[in-house]
């Protein structure tokens, strides 16, 4: 039976992971994490921010909104407001097919 790959999944995230994933300046980060309620690290005592998983799908959630989708601040966080239940599973739905997208263009290099 081939070996399969787990996912590993990290309890806490610093800001310099957290900008390397979205790949932007952590300016934007502290930012946004001051605009929008449902973005709360933990800091530790030296007030390094620490973000959890669902900080991250958090953020995923505001970059699509705001740079994928054309929503202002406001707008983004009138919808969250409004729609947070459909919102998060819409993310869910994107990473999925994000994810199925990426096992395609991998499984179409190989061949």
């Amino acid at each position: 039976m081939p070996y399969k790959e787990r996912d590993i999944n990290k309890m806490y995230y610093t800001m310099g992971e957290v900008t390397e994933m979205f790949n932007v300046n952590a300016s934007q980060i502290r930012f946004y994490e001051k605009e929008f309620d449902i973005l709360q690290p933990k800091k530790n005592k030296k007030g390094n921010r620490l973000f959890t998983p669902e900080d991250i799908e958090n953020l995923k959630i505001i970059f699509n909104l705001v740079d994928e989708k054309g929503f202002t601040l406001k707008g983004a966080k009138d919808y969250l407001k409004n729609n947070k239940s459909d919102v998060k599973e819409n993310q869910k739905i994107i990473d999925a097919l994000e994810k199925l997208k990426g096992f395609l263009v991998n499984l179409s290099q190989e061949l």
